[in-house]
């Protein structure tokens, strides 16, 4: 998934390396063999980037052509750019306080700075190498997951926290988000030293930038998130409207095909928490339809990440039938943030019963 904050430029170390398969890979023909020539899709009639301002709102259905099915509708509350209350569905703002609705506000502002930011920078450095920049947007873009489930595992060690939903989910989202990893790795876009120094160091010190706003705030993070994911969407409609008809006549990577069209989709169900498990079944026939597909995972990233902002939201796919259902309701040992946290471990029924 693509761009994102000056802090949020982001990759685990052990990703990039080890999985090149150029050997073995259909589509070497097409790729760069020195490592200061350009991809061929990279320039042929690829105008530049132009920086436009992030808005951190969910894509509307009509722009991500990804439809969301009624049973997962998103309740959480996002700014407009002239900072009014703007919800989709169900809206929670009557029950916001003015502190909180302030709150809110600053930030999303402060993410969608942020984002912006990196975004422009990300322009400047690769405006004209779509592989190389995919590489390093999908090596950072599952840093986040991994810092949500680092922090819900540390309250979970405490006793503070039980919600198997938000690790099922934000594991499966890594997952994707590894499996888009390996396409740009096949399609040759690690080959550059440089590329791979830049995104596998900013995202350490990107781990540890979300894992400090997730204690905080999980709403903040989520709404970052949400900044990165929609931007992914955006950058990849853009590359399949310029190169498409490029993108038809090329092979699809075997990792690609093996992922979306296997015999155990069970992860690839569970990241998408706005539709049924299996009404999303993908075919795989070119190049083309992999970028398709990735750009509608980066929808779906982007609607999990709205509802995971207003708290106790989200819950997995497969875990029933209908919100409506008594067993879908479990009472959990549940907080948000760490102060939230630290006052209920103190406040619990079982600390007031042993003074």
């Amino acid at each position: 998934m693509a761009g994102m904050s000056a802090a949020a430029v982001f990759a685990m170390t052990s990703s990039s390396s080890s999985l090149k398969m150029a050997s073995r890979n259909p589509l070497s023909a097409f790729r760069p063999r020195n490592p200061f020539r350009y991809n061929p899709l990279s320039l042929r009639g690829h105008n530049p980037r132009r920086w436009s301002p992030v808005r951190g709102t969910l894509l509307e259905d009509n722009e991500m052509k990804v439809k969301v099915d009624n049973s997962f509708r998103s309740k959480s509350i996002v700014f407009d750019k002239d900072g009014k209350e703007n919800g989709d569905g169900d809206s929670l703002s009557s029950s916001l306080s003015a502190s909180e609705s302030w709150t809110i506000k600053v930030e999303q502002s402060i993410n969608i700075f942020l984002t912006d930011t990196v975004i422009k920078i990300l322009d400047a450095l690769y405006h004209d190498r779509d592989y190389a920049r995919f590489f390093v947007l999908e090596t950072i873009a599952r840093v986040p997951y991994f810092s949500f489930m680092s922090v819900l595992h540390m309250y979970e060690s405490f006793g503070w926290w039980r919600r198997a939903d938000y690790l099922k989910v934000h594991f499966a989202e890594s997952w994707n988000e590894m499996h888009h990893l390996l396409v740009m790795e096949e399609l040759g876009g690690n080959e550059w030293w440089f590329d791979r120094f830049l995104a596998q160091h900013i995202a350490v010190f990107y781990y540890f930038m979300t894992v400090f706003m997730y204690i905080i705030s999980p709403r903040m993070a989520y709404h970052l998130m949400e900044c990165v994911e929609h931007h992914a969407y955006t950058t990849y409609d853009k590359f399949l409207k310029d190169q498409g008809d490029e993108l038809k006549r090329l092979p699809a990577p075997e990792v690609a095909v093996k992922y979306y069209t296997g015999d155990d989709l069970y992860l690839f169900d569970e990241f998408q928490t706005s539709r049924p498990p299996e009404s999303r079944r993908p075919k795989i026939e070119n190049l083309y339809d992999v970028f398709v597909n990735i750009r509608e995972d980066e929808a779906e990233h982007c609607k999990t990440m709205k509802v995971c902002q207003t708290h106790g939201n989200l819950r997995s796919p497969h875990s029933c039938g209908s919100e409506d259902e008594p067993e879908c309701i479990h009472a959990e040992a549940d907080c948000e943030g760490i102060v939230d946290c630290i006052r209920k471990s103190v406040n619990s029924p079982q600390k007031q019963g042993k003074r």
